[in-house]
């Protein structure tokens, strides 16, 4: 069952069975009433770490007084990664969460972790806490399906795009170490990315088919695509990503003899719709552009739209610039409205939206044609893009 939260976004997935959706501090409470109605006699809820803080608590507590058979995953990820990053409100450690579920009632406390030996000192838990590998979460999820009442399991792993922020800030440990895949041992068969669910796993298109490439740039150095059944991974142990050899032109303004461009009149707004995924630089794009209008004593709106975009989902920025502020009534960009569209992912220039607002003989187009996939790739990769 899903709730408020990243983890939310699985009841979008047709291969994870994760139904229905709650309020905040409201998960695992509607199974209260629908257990007596259910053939099935036990559910997991997920709950994450900032939502548990915030009032998930306090369905926990109704929980454990019904004694409905259910297994909360607390999914404890450093950070309440869809609203900015930030640390979750109090700052529990798991094992005082821990200590806390005891306190309510939980029949049995586990811990899951891509790091089991963080904890070395069992003590710090209540009596009975187990800690485990994640290798094994099937095998403890099972377990804890089979004993009466409510049941925990924290699952501790930091949020992967909170780990390549705080890496790029020297805030986080940075292994030196990285996967590849050598393309000419790969078959194609995909098990990579059912093994780490990830969408650094990308398509290689070749001569011999569809193959499988490790994206860099976006690679968070969890290696959970290694543990597929596969030989042609390789690891390379520290070394760095070869750096893009410096241009050979000269210190001289190669721009310089260039005319300025001839400057349109503008009578009326100007509409500007840009689309893209989180990290192409769309906001940003946004912003130096309705500051530049700023600056000319022009009229400007910039309108977001970022959905999930940290986790590369889709990016909309509305920009309209006109004569004076007054002349703009309204941020977004209305049906055919658009003069220019800027498509920094084709995907997302193609996307029912953002189509609805360009007109034949009216807007124009640049377009990004390099072929991002999208997190469908993940469950099916024979995806036509």
């Amino acid at each position: 069952m899903a709730g408020i939260g990243c983890h939310g976004m699985t009841t979008w997935m047709p291969t994870r069975n994760t139904q229905t959706i709650t309020h905040m501090g409201g998960e695992g409470a509607n199974w209260i009433g629908q257990a007596g109605f259910a053939t099935e006699k036990h559910v997991f809820q997920n709950l994450g770490d900032g939502t548990y803080t915030h009032s998930g608590l306090l369905a926990i507590r109704a929980v454990a007084a019904s004694g409905v058979n259910i297994t909360y995953k607390i999914l404890y990820n450093d950070a309440v990664a869809m609203t900015g990053g930030q640390s979750a409100e109090s700052g529990f450690t798991v094992p005082q969460i821990a200590s806390q579920m005891a306190a309510e009632g939980a029949k049995r406390v586990v811990i899951v972790s891509d790091e089991p030996d963080k904890y070395p000192d069992m003590s710090l838990f209540p009596r009975g806490v187990t800690t485990h590998d994640r290798k094994d979460l099937d095998l403890v999820q099972r377990e804890l399906r089979d004993i009466s009442g409510l049941t925990i399991l924290i699952y501790d792993q930091t949020c992967a795009a909170e780990k390549r922020r705080r890496r790029k800030r020297g805030l986080f440990p940075d292994p030196q170490k990285r996967a590849f895949i050598n393309d000419a041992v790969c078959e194609g068969c995909g098990d990579c990315s059912v093994k780490s669910n990830c969408v650094s796993v990308k398509p290689l298109e070749t001569e011999l088919g569809r193959k499988r490439v490790i994206d860099q740039s976006s690679c968070n150095k969890d290696f959970s695509c290694v543990e597929g059944f596969c030989p042609s991974f390789v690891t390379v142990h520290g070394g760095g990503l070869r750096k893009v050899s410096k241009s050979s032109v000269s210190a001289q303004d190669p721009f310089g003899g260039l005319p300025m461009p001839a400057v349109r009149p503008l009578y009326e707004p100007y509409n500007m719709l840009m689309t893209g995924i989180g990290g192409t630089g769309v906001i940003t794009v946004g912003a130096l552009l309705g500051m530049a209008a700023h600056l000319e004593g022009k009229g400007c709106s910039v309108l977001d739209f970022t959905g999930l975009a940290q986790k590369n989902g889709g990016v909309m920025t509305h920009v309209r610039i006109a004569p004076a502020p007054e002349d703009i009534a309204a941020v977004r960009i209305a049906a055919g409205g658009a003069d220019l569209l800027l498509g920094f992912d084709i995907v997302g220039a193609a996307s029912p939206v953002a189509l609805a607002r360009i007109e034949q003989g009216v807007t124009r187009a640049v377009i990004n044609t390099s072929m991002t996939p999208t997190a469908a790739f993940v469950t099916d990769g024979n995806i036509d893009f």
